[in-house]
């Protein structure tokens, strides 16, 4: 059999393995130095858009090429996780709303899971392959290297957008010493002149094409900031009180996003039930019953209590 027919055979057995490990998508690229990405993170992070998220500046040659975090490092496999829910597991018009992808467990316990269970059947299948799984825990540019495996493209609001799933899934990677066909990047920006996720950004934190300054961004304010939320946000933050999901509710290319079909990621029906009053009157041992598993837990029981303070006066 020809090297090029190995390869692209064991490029398919990858994505067939990936498929039936539950992702619904996954791409292949070759790891190398993330050059046409370099210029815009440094550009980023020189007009201080990354906030009070010091771990952003730290690392950036790790951040720029895989081969930094795996010796020998030959292929970045890029895989996507269906996080959109059902309409059975949505919240009720009175209630402080949370990001979707925070509705049921912790994803990085359950997806992690699964990478790992994919790299130890590639490793029965080929033999042994060095590598590590990445879900969200490293510093790696995640999106660049889902368009560079050609799942999608970059949108002006930041998210990769994919022509079927829409953008509610989660990314995860594997980065491996393995040599395989690569995908090619889709070279076609299909947001077209669409402005949606610009024009309804609460905040204006989308402040030009793919570019989100964190300074004014919900989501960073309500997980990432541990101080007091700035005083000239009051009354722009729409009901959001862990994460938002605005600029990805508008997107036109998410009328194609389909509910997922994985119990862990549903909030329990005690979440479902907490409207805001309820909310406001959250107690700590409450707190710990109804996000034991939820990734809400990260912003810790102080900080989910700002959050309602903020919105609630």
């Amino acid at each position: 059999m020809q090297k090029d027919e190995r390869l692209i055979r064991r490029s398919q057995w990858i994505k067939e393995a990936a498929t039936r490990h539950g992702f619904e998508a996954c791409g292949i690229a070759r790891a190398e130095f993330l050059s046409d990405h370099a210029p815009a993170l440094e550009r980023w992070l020189k007009q201080g858009m990354q906030g009070k998220m010091a771990y952003m500046e730290r690392n950036i040659d790790k951040r720029l090429d895989p081969r930094k975090l795996v010796d020998g490092a030959k292929t970045v496999v890029s895989l996507l996780f269906n996080y959109y829910p059902p309409e059975t597991a949505r919240f009720k018009q009175n209630h402080f709303k949370i990001s979707k992808y925070a509705y049921g467990e912790d994803y990085h316990h359950l997806i992690k899971e699964r990478l790992n269970n994919l790299l130890a059947e590639l490793r029965e299948e080929v033999g042994e392959v060095g590598g590590r799984a990445f879900v969200d825990s490293a510093p790696i540019l995640e999106r660049a290297w889902a368009e560079r495996s050609g799942l999608g493209w970059i949108a002006k609001s930041s998210n990769l957008i994919h022509k079927r799933l829409g953008s509610f899934f989660f990314l995860a990677e594997l980065i491996i010493d393995l040599e395989c066909a690569y995908d090619h990047p889709i070279t076609t920006d299909h947001c077209g002149t669409c402005t949606a996720c610009i024009d309804a950004c609460p905040t204006q934190a989308i402040v030009s094409s793919k570019v989100v300054d964190a300074n004014k961004c919900i989501s960073y304010f309500t997980i990432e900031l541990k101080e007091a939320i700035p005083t000239s946000f009051k009354d722009q933050f729409d009901h959001w009180v862990f994460g938002c999901d605005t600029c990805q509710d508008v997107c036109p290319w998410n009328r194609f996003a389909s509910p997922h079909n994985e119990a862990r990621l549903l909030p329990s029906q005690e979440l479902i039930d907490i409207d805001k009053e309820a909310m406001i009157e959250l107690t700590e041992e409450t707190f710990g019953r109804v996000f034991a598993k939820s990734a809400v837990k990260r912003t810790k029981f102080s900080g989910l209590k700002r959050n309602i303070e903020f919105l609630k006066g």
